[in-house]
């Protein structure tokens, strides 16, 4: 076999639809857990410096917000090991489809791996959609923030009085009611809008809430691979089972023949 003949046997034996599943989850959880990382530390500069002056009122939310940071941490390095185990797998089941007819065999123990693989990418694809939606949350809060700053600061617009039109954050629960200030109102909120913390805040939760978006439909693709590739080594394995029964009942009839054949060569 020539080189180009061995390159293109190699490239028949990569689960290609494995691969861009594991890359595209890749790169969902690099973007939610990355810029949902920063968007948080932005999230508290925020608070602190022009909603919650007083640190005991945001303590709570600060904690919540740094064991938020530790679980990204957690989910990265998680989720790396599981692409790679999910590409790993989808490696093995490819070489069993493609070695169907050979001295390839799958085993019990295989089978039941695949099995569990599907049950816990269908677990996780359900957690994730409801990542997905808390991850939406923020980026509601902020996108308020910005269309009430970009309504005053619009040239159609009418308004009165401009002090009148104010945020506060403390209705979203995010602080408790007693905070000082606790809301942003007219040129106070304007100025906030105006900050590279809030621009960069706010489009990072846009891009954390599209990555979870990626991620979901990257399990989504490797839940429907696994379920495919499931149902190919069951396949297989009936399929070798069927030959060898099919071997052994040649073999038995191979041996009647003979001994017949002896029988009667024998008495003649």
């Amino acid at each position: 076999m020539g080189c180009f003949e061995c390159c293109i046997k190699c490239l028949g034996g990569v689960p290609y639809a494995s691969l861009v599943a594991t890359i595209l989850c890749f790169s969902g959880v690099a973007l939610f857990c990355g810029c949902g990382h920063v968007a948080l530390t932005g999230t508290i500069s925020i608070l602190e410096n022009h909603f919650s002056k007083i640190t005991s009122d945001h303590a709570m939310l600060t904690d919540v917000i740094q064991l938020m940071q530790y679980v990204i941490y957690g989910i990265a390095s998680f989720f790396f090991l599981y692409g790679i185990i999910l590409l790993a797998e989808g490696f093995y089941t490819t070489s069993a489809v493609k070695e169907l007819h050979s001295e390839f065999k799958t085993t019990i123990c295989g089978r039941c791996i695949s099995g569990m693989f599907v049950f816990l990418t269908y677990i996780l694809g359900i957690a994730w959609l409801g990542v997905f939606g808390f991850s939406a949350v923020p980026v509601f809060l902020f996108y308020n923030m910005w269309s009430t700053c970009a309504a005053m600061r619009s040239p159609v617009s009418n308004f009165t009085n401009v002090d009148s039109i104010c945020v506060d954050v403390r209705q979203y629960g995010i602080i408790p009611w007693n905070a000082t200030p606790g809301k942003a109102c007219g040129s106070t909120l304007g100025d906030i809008c105006n900050t590279s913390e809030f621009y960069l805040s706010y489009h990072l939760y846009i891009v954390a809430c599209a990555g979870a978006g990626a991620t979901v439909i990257a399990l989504i693709h490797f839940l429907m691979i696994l379920s495919a590739n499931w149902a190919y080594l069951k396949d297989a394995s009936h399929m070798h089972a069927y030959q060898d029964i099919k071997m052994k009942e040649e073999q038995e009839l191979h041996d009647i023949t003979s001994r017949s054949k002896e029988c009667l060569n024998s008495y003649t």
